[in-house]
């Protein structure tokens, strides 16, 4: 195609080469630390965002500062391939949580779901926000507005993470019990409500914090929802039941691409986050047919085992370990991390012992509700982003999530072991373990 000026040259030989060599290696190491942490029993996202600390300026820029600068120079351009590649990984990895929330689920134990969530969200997003004021002038980023930074500090400490919390169940043999169910449901509310607030708070950072763009904003967000599933639900159904008709699954996952890029797209243009469209497209994509979700089954493999490890690994390739060294980094990351558990945990603790919910099965969905793995790293990038985070701030919320996610599997056995197994989960369980029964679609944490 050609312009006034002429065509668009197309990208330069050695761009192109380190591109490339970029995504291998991250890929490649990515999984190589992903199954080792699988190995020892923690989840493998955190070998994933290991990938991107040894590679990034936390070791290798330390160790070997021209060898960084060499394979990853400081060009924009060159940077913003990655980050290209690391966007359309992450829209296609939530468009994936989307179809795994089961809002029939929701709707049929939603009374006592939100009394478990209710307390999860608010008790950690008040004590999120409240620091949020609290930390020093010197860990914000330039030209950051001090309440915006304060309400995306309060939705990274009051999100779960749905992944995670699926994955660390199934290992678990959790999934059957009502504990698990729960825990299950209560996270699908949270991450719901986190994706939404994120969308706020992504518009209150582009249009400013002033009462009329936070309507406008809140009216925005009314307004999507409302096209999605009132005009986007039909449509969504029809095109994959039109693709349903071939033998094969290859024009479903073409249109489930589509689907999920072009309502990001819509939820971006409306200025709120694009993650947030791509969940609503998943959740459209789900209720589009029977049999669509196993038809989607080689977008998942795809998604799970090659974008989501390049996109991990390149939100650790951010982090800055070494910022950790000065006290003051070093004094918010611990507070901030303390506040994230004891909300996180407390929250849905009181929740779920308000439910009529005994001190062990409070004490588990405490635990599950406290895993942010994928869902932080995501909100963490965006934050990034934005320029509402500086690097040490989001060296810390990472860390966060790092630090939830393995805290999860441990406690939550202990607490599982002492809850006694009823004849509705014996029946349930003989359910999952037939053979004609899938395993439930969410293997990535």
């Amino acid at each position: 195609m050609a312009f006034a000026s002429g065509p668009v040259p197309p990208i330069g030989g050695h761009s192109l080469f380190l591109f490339l060599l970029q995504v291998a290696l991250l890929l490649l190491l990515a999984l190589l630390m992903g199954r080792l942490a699988a190995r020892v029993s923690l989840p493998p996202i955190v070998g994933e965002l290991l990938t991107g600390i040894v590679l990034g300026p936390s070791l290798l820029g330390n160790v070997a500062p021209d060898w960084f600068a060499w394979l990853f120079p400081p060009r924009t351009e060159q940077f913003h391939l990655l980050d290209a590649f690391g966007q359309i990984g992450v829209l296609l990895l939530v468009g994936m949580t989307g179809l795994s929330l089961d809002l029939k689920l929701i709707r049929k134990r939603g009374s006592t779901a939100a009394k478990v969530s209710l307390p999860g969200l608010v008790i950690p997003l008040a004590l999120g926000v409240a620091a949020g004021f609290l930390v020093p002038p010197a860990l914000l980023a330039e030209n950051s507005h001090r309440a915006v930074f304060a309400v995306f500090l309060g939705i990274a400490m009051c999100v779960s993470a749905i992944p995670v919390i699926a994955k660390t169940l199934i290992d678990l043999k959790l999934l059957h019990r009502n504990v698990g169910q729960l825990i299950l449901i209560s996270g699908t509310v949270d991450d719901i409500f986190g994706w939404l607030g994120l969308s706020i708070v992504t518009a209150m950072a582009t249009t400013g914090v002033q009462a009329g763009g936070i309507a406008r904003s809140v009216g925005f967000l009314a307004l999507f929802l409302v096209v999605a599933f009132v005009i986007g639900r039909p449509l969504v159904r029809a095109a994959v039941r039109v693709t349903a008709k071939s033998a094969e699954s290859g024009p479903t996952i073409s249109v489930a691409v589509v689907i999920v890029l072009l309502t990001s797209a819509g939820s971006h243009l409306l200025g709120l986050e694009a993650v947030f469209g791509a969940l609503v497209a998943g959740m459209l994509i789900r209720n589009a047919g029977h049999g669509v979700v196993e038809r989607l089954t080689p977008l998942r493999t795809l998604v799970m085992t090659v974008l989501a490890p390049v996109f991990f690994a390149m939100a650790g390739l951010r982090m800055d370990l070494s910022a950790l060294a000065q006290p003051t980094v070093l004094l918010a990351a611990v507070v901030l991390l303390l506040i994230a558990i004891v909300g996180k945990f407390a929250g849905a603790f009181l929740g779920a012992w308000a439910s009529g919910l005994n001190r062990w099965e409070a004490l588990a969905i405490g635990a599950g509700m406290n895993a942010r793995g994928v869902v932080e790293v995501v909100v963490a990038m965006v934050g990034l982003r934005l320029g509402v985070l500086s690097t040490e701030m989001y060296t810390i919320v990472v860390l966060i999530a790092i630090v939830t996610s393995l805290m999860s599997p441990p406690i939550l056995r202990m607490a599982a072991a002492r809850i006694e197994v009823t004849a509705g989960e014996r029946l349930r369980l003989s359910e999952y373990e037939s053979p004609s029964r899938q395993q439930p679609a969410v293997d990535h944490a």
